[in-house]
């Protein structure tokens, strides 16, 4: 890896304007880096980063295409809404109790471990530790 295309993602990096941090740029970004430092290692890792970040910005997890098909699924099952108090958003966990979790089917491609449940009326992903890392708007 010469040192301009290490300058250039760097710049990627740090031009990715904060208000972008949308709902995959975290998770894109934690996925870039672990493709990056397994293929050319820290280097790697830094530039895989920077370019999952601006990815996942724009995909999320589902990614773009995904979206409407999996929102009509979620609402095509009927999925009971959970009232919930707090702010419906990216980083925000959610309760163990009180509302159900839903597997998403294998079709959407979803690395294993994400679920999904319906809160306020927005279909969300959740990780293992019901916090919400994609809302499906």
């Amino acid at each position: 890896m010469n040192m301009k295309t290490l300058l250039a993602a760097s710049a990627l990096a740090l031009s990715l304007p904060l208000a972008a941090q949308a709902q995959g740029t975290i998770r894109g970004a934690e996925r870039g880096v672990e493709a990056g430092t397994d293929a050319a290692g820290p280097i790697g890792g830094i530039v895989g980063g920077a370019v999952g970040a601006a990815t996942g910005t724009v995909g999320g997890i589902l990614g773009i295409d995904m979206a409407p098909r999996f929102r009509s699924y979620v609402r095509e099952r009927n999925v009971r809404s959970y009232d919930y108090d707090g702010r419906v958003a990216v980083g925000t966990t959610l309760p163990s109790d009180g509302l159900s979790y839903y597997d998403v089917p294998d079709e959407y491609r979803v690395r294993p471990g994400y679920r999904y449940t319906v809160v306020n009326d927005r279909p969300v992903l959740v990780d293992r530790g019901h916090r919400i890392v994609e809302v499906i708007d």
